[in-house]
């Protein structure tokens, strides 16, 4: 009796009139790529579980754009002014990106139950390897307003080899003092929960303003069907620990940093006292006329200008050529050496217009944009 064979037959997709099978491999790619773009997962965490949404694919020894949001905001109502505007889509076909929602922000988010213990900041940092690990991915860049951006700058003191970039706007890195945790209880006698959101996001002249935006964004915070959640999100805030940042210190940031606010925002002063504790040579200040509190949504143009030079600096998008903003203004990126003499890269942003120069100063001081 002859031997029998195993015999392993694999089920093959009929190939379309007057398509090759190239032509499939290529359709069968373009369809994977589609279906991964915009796609939203939940991991496990010794801290519960987290969600995020990752749009595009992760490009051969690029890292990933990461973003974290503010208090009161998911990461649509925080960046997608940001990602979507026109000349960012030469930046972000060149990453893959991931936006993290902060536990129970997230659209359609369940109100978590009375009682809950919220993740401190400390905690939502420890969260973000369980996200880099589910994706494979090994660095990112950051991208973080306020109480994100103070998670990004705490991941980055613990897991510094994993971070080559971090772009942060409105960092507060200090804990509350007495004098501040006695004004905030204070407040909090007088003021509700989104007028408190509010005052964080936005200063007293945009509010006393009521422009459209303001507008939009507190009928987002009052009516936010999961303000249980958000209020769980704004204590933690309130009760982060100091970053302990010190220049020349052991505790810093590794990493090039641009730091950005808005002229006369809620947190100007301290994210100019945050500039004067980090490295100098690795960190670039840029403070936005005209922006308010939020100038990832009121100036997405300036902002994605100056997120392209910081990503140049870095050695990414060489090619690439000045947009919207050159029209008006150009930016030089350039490199200095330490006092001591050791190679080390400092980035300066400096404005130009027809009238003539404006000066730019020294590594790690103000580079304001009025235009």
């Amino acid at each position: 009796m002859a031997e029998l064979q195993e015999v392993q037959i694999t089920e093959e997709k009929p190939l379309l009139p007057g398509q090759t099978p190239e032509m499939a491999k290529e359709a069968a790619l373009a369809a994977r790529i589609l279906l991964d773009q915009g796609q939203t997962h939940s991991v496990e965490t010794p801290y519960g579980s987290v969600s995020f949404t990752v749009y595009g694919t992760p490009k051969p020894k690029r890292p990933a754009i990461l973003t974290y949001h503010d208090v009161g905001l998911n990461y649509k109502t925080c960046f997608q002014p940001l990602f979507q505007f026109g000349d960012m889509q030469e930046i972000i076909q060149n990453f893959v990106r991931v936006h993290v929602d902060a536990p129970g922000m997230e659209e359609g988010a369940p109100v978590f139950p009375l009682g809950y213990q919220y993740p401190s900041l400390d905690q939502l940092a420890d969260m973000i390897p369980c996200i880099l690990q589910y994706l494979n991915f090994s660095a990112i860049i950051g991208v973080g307003v306020g109480a994100g951006a103070y998670i990004l700058s705490r991941y980055a003191l613990t897991h510094p080899d994993t971070v080559e970039g971090l772009v942060l706007i409105n960092i507060d890195p200090n804990a509350k003092g007495w004098m501040d945790w006695a004004a905030h209880k204070l407040t909090g006698l007088t003021s509700s929960i989104p007028e408190m959101i509010l005052g964080h996001l936005f200063s007293q002249e945009e509010l006393s303003g009521n422009s459209e935006l303001v507008q939009k964004y507190r009928n987002i915070v009052t009516h936010a069907p999961n303000l249980e959640n958000i209020e769980l999100y704004w204590n933690s805030y309130n009760n982060r620990r100091d970053l302990n940042f010190e220049r020349g210190g052991d505790i810093t940031l590794k990493c090039p940093v641009m730091l950005v606010v808005g002229d006369q925002a809620p947190h100007e002063d301290a994210v100019v006292e945050c500039n004067s504790k980090l490295d100098p040579t690795q960190t670039s200040f840029l403070k936005m006329a005209d922006s308010g509190g939020q100038p990832q949504l009121t100036q997405p143009g300036k902002l994605t200008e100056a997120f392209k030079y910081f990503l140049q600096g870095m050695g990414y998008m060489a090619s690439s050529c000045m947009t919207r903003l050159s029209r008006s203004r150009t930016a030089s990126l350039t490199s200095a050496a330490s006092i001591d003499g050791n190679r080390s890269r400092s980035r300066t942003l400096s404005q130009s217009s027809e009238s003539g120069t404006l000066p730019s100063g020294p590594p790690g001081h103000t580079m304001e944009v009025s235009c």
